[in-house]
């Protein structure tokens, strides 16, 4: 191809990859991933979607706007909360939420929880984590509890955000109890992240 060819198809190129992009702005879009704008889950109450949200201009506010909480008890949680917790982004817990063998735990006290959750958590806030394991696929025992076998649930705990140690605690308080570490996925951006992101949220 000659110079001149080359310029014109690369001045083509840019020219058509640019006005995709205007139209898909104009367009309001704000997807997901680059093929996906809704995600459907089922849950207790039927199917629920998840999305973002589409005003471009919005803005996270009031307390998940707050960057400077006191530390204790407000501290930055580590990226891995304990040995074998694996932690996970936003669309690994999309991809959970989705899976009928897999539940994704919201492990803050109640007051956090009604106040606006992930659609499809269940509430097991952090202080009860340990006690009920066998709504996880755990055996109970007299000893505590037996979590070995195919019944025990993969899952994923989250809280506030990453200054939060409710989920954090949970998972140690899980494992402590006899829950395997391989199981458990952490997704340590929390509610303020995935607010952040102007991810669907239950009120």
């Amino acid at each position: 191809m000659t110079r001149p060819l080359r310029f014109a198809a690369t001045l083509y190129c840019t020219v058509f990859i640019t006005a995709m992009a205007a139209q898909a702005h104009a367009d309001g879009t704000v997807n997901i991933t680059p093929e996906t704008g809704v995600f459907e889950i089922q849950t207790d109450a039927g199917v629920q979607t998840i999305s973002r949200n589409q005003d471009e201009a919005n803005v996270v506010s009031g307390e998940w706007a707050r960057t400077s909480r006191p530390c204790p008890n407000f501290c930055i949680q580590p990226m891995q909360p304990a040995d074998g917790v694996t932690t996970i982004g936003e669309l690994e817990l999309i991809a959970m939420l989705q899976d009928p063998n897999a539940m994704v735990i919201d492990s803050r006290v109640v007051a956090n929880f009604e106040g606006g959750a992930i659609p499809g958590a269940v509430n097991i806030p952090y202080t009860q984590a340990a006690d009920r394991l066998d709504e996880l696929g755990c055996e109970l025992d007299f000893d505590g509890f037996i979590c070995t076998g195919d019944a025990v649930k993969p899952v994923a705990l989250y809280c506030n955000g990453p200054w939060c140690g409710q989920s954090p605690t949970a998972a140690r308080r899980m494992i402590a109890a006899g829950f395997p570490a391989e199981k458990i996925s952490y997704y340590r951006g929390g509610m303020q992240v995935w607010r952040m992101l102007g991810l669907t949220v239950t009120e």
